[in-house]
């Protein structure tokens, strides 16, 4: 059975040493927010982040938020005492940083679990790295408690030693690449940040971009970034009209025994009646999110 459908239009990384923005974030409608103990923590700060974070996790309030840690690599001095507090702490899921195999995915689950993390607690991955597009596959497939491919594209825009343009035509391989993998293994998939914060009209075509290649949402930096991306990947009133008109005609043709049926001089199939549900649940899911 497929997991029910949950908004991910706005997923906000939270610096983990910066406490207002902690507090702040319980009343922003993102869907989801990422503690992060990584890249937004300096090395002398990230003993205090974790316990910042930790117990404004244990605090609550952020509810009916995804909540996501983001954890430092396993190999630094910090990654396991990050993972050792990620098994304690009310999330949703665990965000592993530069993930470039799939037996980064394996050691991840194998401690939380000794560390007694809940039964079942999801990881995330960031694909951020040549290495991590390339492996984006078997990524993906790892375990059934793989939960989200994330793109990390500024680290891997330095790395490809790529220009960073408006269009992103130099991540347009490995944005695919993600994203054929995530599908492929029925992952959530999540754009990357966009980081110039005065550039409104680039953030909103990086979303439309992102919403028509398919993206579940977009990772975010600041909150002003959080209603243009729920908007970008919410589906139009248009959207939905035109999803309830493919659901009610085909109906009535499977009544007749007919397998196709024209709407708007389109052909409407079986296909496209999935994708209308899915569309529809999306909608469903976002209005309870907003009630909630």
């Amino acid at each position: 059975m497929a997991a029910p459908i949950r908004p991910r239009r706005s997923v906000l990384f939270l610096p983990g040493a910066n406490p207002r923005a902690l507090e702040k974030a319980r009343s922003l409608p993102a869907d989801g927010l990422i503690f992060d103990l990584e890249d937004a923590v300096a090395p002398e700060g990230k003993d205090d982040a974790r316990a910042r974070v930790a117990a404004a996790l244990r605090a609550g309030g952020y509810a009916p938020r995804e909540l996501i840690l983001r954890v430092n690599p396993l190999e630094t001095p910090w990654g396991h005492a990050d993972l050792e507090a990620a098994a304690t702490l009310p999330l949703d899921a665990v965000l592993l940083p530069k993930v470039e195999n799939a037996e980064r995915v394996h050691l991840a689950i194998e401690l939380l679990d000794a560390l007694g993390a809940p039964p079942g607690l999801p990881v995330w991955c960031m694909i951020e790295t040549p290495l991590g597009v390339l492996a984006a596959a078997d990524i993906a497939a790892a375990s059934p408690r793989l939960g989200a491919l994330v793109l990390g594209t500024s680290d891997l825009t330095k790395d490809l030693r790529a220009r960073e343009t408006r269009d992103r035509r130099p991540l347009m391989t490995a944005l695919g690449l993600v994203l054929l993998a995530g599908r492929a293994h029925g992952k959530a998939v999540l754009d990357g940040v966009h980081l110039d914060l005065d550039d409104a009209e680039g953030f909103a075509f990086a979303c439309r971009q992102g919403s028509e290649f398919g993206f579940d949402g977009k990772t975010l930096i600041h909150p002003t970034q959080i209603d243009p991306a729920n908007a970008a990947f919410s589906p139009t009133a248009e959207e939905v009209a035109r999803a309830r008109r493919i659901i009610a005609a085909y109906g009535e043709a499977a009544g007749a025994g007919r397998g196709a049926v024209r709407i708007d001089g389109r052909l409407v199939e079986a296909l496209h009646v999935e994708a209308a549900r899915r569309t529809l649940a999306l909608v469903d899911a976002i209005a309870a999110r907003a009630a909630g």
